[in-house]
């Protein structure tokens, strides 16, 4: 092996290790933020909004987060849940990119496009 693919080899393996990394704090954080609403609504015994009501933008999910709100608050864990793999394209379109691999990168371009694409239909289809 070159030094040039070995070092092509060690950037690889460090851009995968990274979106491991990228992959497990956005579910270990998402989880904690679930707990969080989860135990502050078993302590205080409600959700912080009327019976059949939930917080569904994001200035709803933020203002009830400033407020400690527990339905909120779990909205926030569950948007941070939605987001990890979103930040994962991220990662493989910098990492196909760095790899020299066009096709791959347009191809995870459109994935990323088509995501953000059906959230915001799902986002203005509330």
């Amino acid at each position: 092996m070159t030094d040039e693919e070995k070092k092509k080899h060690d950037e690889m393996t460090e851009i995968e290790l990274v979106i491991g990394h990228v992959l497990r704090i956005g579910v270990i954080t998402s989880a904690v933020v679930i707990i969080i609403g989860l135990v502050l609504a078993l302590i205080t015994g409600e959700t912080g909004y009327p019976a059949g009501t939930f917080p569904t933008t994001f200035a709803t999910i933020f203002q009830g987060v400033a407020a400690f709100k527990p339905f909120a608050i779990i909205m926030l864990g569950l948007f941070l849940l939605i987001l990890t793999p979103v930040l994962r394209v991220v990662v493989s379109i910098y990492a196909f990119a760095k790899e020299g691999d066009k096709l791959y990168v347009w191809i995870t371009v459109i994935v990323l496009v088509i995501l953000v694409f059906a959230m915001w239909i799902g986002y203005i289809g509330k």
